[in-house]
Order: structure tokens, then sequence, then C-alpha cells
């Protein structure tokens, strides 16, 4: 895998994390979540899970930032 995929796979990354970031924040903010909005959110989680294996498997694996 080249650098610049390993910086796509991390740019994308990042923005799932963002909208994981988004979504578990209305979700704490509303009464009776409705059920789609947790889809949504486990839907990004496996995506960041597939982007982790990925990376790894590539030999690059992300620690985020509390390394």
């Amino acid at each position: 895998m080249t650098t610049d995929e390993v910086e796509d796979l991390n740019r994308a990354r990042s923005a799932l994390v963002r909208q994981r970031s988004a979504i578990a924040k209305r979700l704490g903010s509303i009464e009776l979540a409705p059920v789609s909005m947790a889809e949504d959110l486990t839907r990004i989680l496996l995506a960041i899970e597939v982007l982790d294996r990925a990376l790894t498997d590539a030999g690059h694996l992300h620690l985020g930032a509390q390394v």
C-alpha cells in the first residue's frame, strides 16, 4: 500500500470518527432516540473497524491520539 493510500485511509477514518462523535452526541441528547440513528452509529463503528484492519494489514497500525 502506498503512502498516499495510507493517508487516504487515515483521512477517511478521521471523518468517520467525527461522524461517530456527532451521532453519539445527538443520541445522548434525545429522550427516545430513533432506532435508525443507532443503526447509523453501528454502520460507522463497523466502517472504522474495517479501516483499522486495512491499516493494520498494511503495517500501519492506527494508535490514535492518546499514544
